[in-house]
């Protein structure tokens, strides 16, 4: 029987540095662990502590997993300072993913701000990987910055695909930043003239807790239902299996029951964005 509390042994195959910020850890776990796009892992530091991250490589890769981790405490820090060959412990996968099969034949955009490009990044993997059983697929994504802009080239390379309406934008552009050809604004801006039917629509948004705040309330102004608008809701998440209580929003726990929710489940407890 699969034991929640039990690591399992990782090996680090590459660090890779994606921005000022972040860094994407590549393990290999010496024993397989599948996760559904969505669900979350529980990364071990032995004798310096866990903290949950949500995969941001593909699911049908079984035998490597891939993390980004923004740096911003001790557990984070030491993760930073992870080299090729350390070895950490994996725990999971916990949480419930996104229901795929809910979004076939309908038409879905997935909506990313900053450090949310990780969680959405597998799951467009996820969604690449279904091609041609949505009516439509869409792409916004938006950063503070270019320099903060996760996974940059490889999101680039999806504007050659013919199955994906893709737009990118940032909050601001330094001086110094004269490469940046693309939109400048909040993301808000570029979900305007969506090619699509909103009242039937799709839409996963996942980021910063006030992003993901006005990108749901205009994709609520624009038509979509709010059964029909999914939220990664990772904040405070702590033990991974519903014993610390620290995530919970009214009556779920976002490790248990989520991390993946429905809108019209938690609209109505004011602490969500918070």
């Amino acid at each position: 029987m699969h034991n929640p509390y039990r690591p399992i042994r990782a090996e680090v195959l590459e660090v890779i540095t994606e921005t000022p910020t972040i860094k994407t850890i590549k393990f290999k776990p010496d024993e397989p662990i599948s996760f559904k796009t969505g669900q979350f892992v529980e990364i071990t530091i032995p004798g310096v502590g866990e903290a949950p991250f949500t995969p941001s490589s593909s699911p049908s890769v079984k035998d490597t997993m891939e993390v980004s981790v923004m740096r911003v405490g001790k557990v984070t820090e030491r993760i930073h300072e992870l080299k090729k060959g350390d070895i950490i412990g994996v725990r999971g996968p916990c949480g419930k993913g996104y229901p795929l099969d809910e979004f076939k034949n309908r038409e879905v955009v997935v909506v990313g701000g900053g450090c949310g490009f990780a969680p959405l990044r597998s799951l467009m993997y996820s969604l690449f990987d279904m091609s041609g059983q949505f009516k439509k697929l869409f792409f916004r994504g938006g950063c503070k910055n270019p320099k903060e802009f996760l996974y940059r080239k490889e999101i680039q390379t999806w504007k050659k695909r013919d199955d994906l309406g893709i737009q990118l934008t940032v909050d601001k552009v330094d001086k110094g930043d004269t490469d940046w050809k693309e939109n400048v604004g909040l993301v808000t801006t570029i979900l305007d003239n969506i090619d699509m039917e909103y009242s039937n629509g799709i839409a996963i948004v996942c980021g910063p807790p006030i992003m993901m705040k006005f990108a749901t309330k205009k994709l609520l102004d624009m038509g979509f239902k709010d059964k029909n608008i999914y939220l990664s809701m990772e904040k405070n998440m702590s033990c991974g299996i519903g014993k610390c209580g620290h995530c919970r929003i009214g009556i779920y726990y976002a490790c248990k029951d989520g991390p993946v929710f429905t809108y019209d489940k938690i609209k109505d407890y004011s602490e969500i964005w918070e």
